[in-house]
């Protein structure tokens, strides 16, 4: 990939930076600025070269507007927002751009032919700059319009914050530091299923919490009561054979109104596994100070109904050691953004299903477009 300081003659170019501030809002207003803020040193970096900057990106399923997005990064840099992506107001408000302006266009989904990757949809956008640039790592994961064919159409750079991910995930893969540690927590088990594979070969422990671990916990033959679980038979009977793995030995769990701290042979068929238990915790944070590398990717509990104690301590401890660490995943990033403690770590993804695919494949299709 070529990134921004290779860009030459920056001033005067129209840019159009692909970012994704698909961020949550609550009643108009943006609850989590994270993505906006890892974005703001190449928006800065072009705007001090001169460049006009035309900013894209989408927004939940294409209904919201990005009018509340836009007020956010206001305050950070002075933009202005245009209501529509391509059209006549569009094109004569980028028409008119001097130097170092910013502009934010609509909703990319909006626009049916984002997301079926319609060649006529990126033409149109293609036509309002000179240069593209991707800065939306989160995003790379899928094969959208702004991301897989802009590249095609014009000179494509990669980002600051997307070398950053590049470089920082890689680190897990290529050459990673031993002992390493390996955290996976959350649900949707076909997902992940790809990254326990990989990384019982890679790390020399691998722990699994969250929902996850209910599908082990019941293959070992225990009861897990009305426990989440995916009954899709993917084999987990042999990877418990692997001794690297390491499994829960308590859980938190739900009995009635009551939130008990339990053995995992004590768990009875009316209740609900919310959380990792004292002891797995305990278990959890000495692994993490043995270790010199530690990737750590969705959360150890329910976190929305009261199961977000485990994953804290974690992240808390993970965030005291010296072990250099790699945290990934939107429901955990949210935590360490609600927990103001980024800088703790060495590095913390903004991606969540892109985080994913990355570990996995080591690659995605918004960076390949860049290659």
């Amino acid at each position: 990939m070529r990134g921004i300081k290779q860009i030459k003659n920056i001033k005067g170019k129209n840019i159009l930076l692909r970012v994704d501030f698909n961020v949550p809002i609550k009643n108009g207003k943006v609850e989590d600025d994270f993505r906006i803020q890892k974005a703001l040193p190449t928006i800065k970096f072009l705007q001090k070269k001169g460049a006009k900057l035309i900013l894209i990106t989408h927004l939940g399923d294409g209904r919201e507007s990005l009018l509340p997005v836009s007020r956010i990064l206001n305050k950070f840099v002075k933009t202005t927002f245009i209501s529509e992506t391509i059209g006549p107001i569009a094109t004569k408000a980028i028409n008119g751009m001097t130097n170092g302006e910013v502009v934010m266009l609509e909703n990319l989904r909006k626009n049916k032919g984002e997301q079926k990757c319609s060649k006529v949809f990126a033409i149109e956008l293609a036509k309002l700059a000179d240069i593209y640039v991707n800065e939306a790592f989160p995003v790379d994961h899928r094969s959208d319009a702004s991301i897989v064919l802009l590249p095609k159409l014009l000179p494509a750079y990669a980002g600051l914050q997307l070398e950053n991910e590049v470089k920082n995930l890689s680190k897990a893969f290529k050459n990673p530091q031993h002992p390493f540690l390996f955290i996976l927590g959350g649900a949707k088990f076909s997902t992940k299923m790809p990254l326990i594979k990989k990384y019982l070969k890679l790390a020399d422990k691998v722990f699994i919490g969250g929902a996850l671990a209910n599908d082990f916990l019941k293959a070992e033959g225990y009861v897990i009561g009305k426990s989440l679980v995916d009954d899709t038979n993917y084999d987990i009977k042999k990877i418990l054979k692997n001794k690297k793995l390491v499994l829960p030995v308590d859980v938190v769990v739900k009995s009635g109104n009551k939130f008990i701290n339990k053995k995992i042979d004590e768990i009875k068929q009316d209740e609900i596994i919310l959380d990792m238990g004292t002891a797995t915790v305990k278990e959890l944070a000495l692994l993490v100070n043995k270790s010199k590398l530690v990737l750590f990717n969705g959360p150890l509990g329910k976190y929305e109904n009261g199961g977000a104690g485990a994953t804290k301590k974690i992240l808390k401890a993970i965030g005291k050691s010296k072990t250099k660490s790699i945290i990934g995943g939107g429901d955990t990033v949210t935590m360490i953004s609600e927990m103001k403690i980024e800088k703790e770590f060495s590095f913390v993804s903004t991606g969540g299903g892109a985080t994913l695919d990355f570990l996995a494949d080591g690659s995605l299709p918004g960076i390949k477009a860049l290659q």
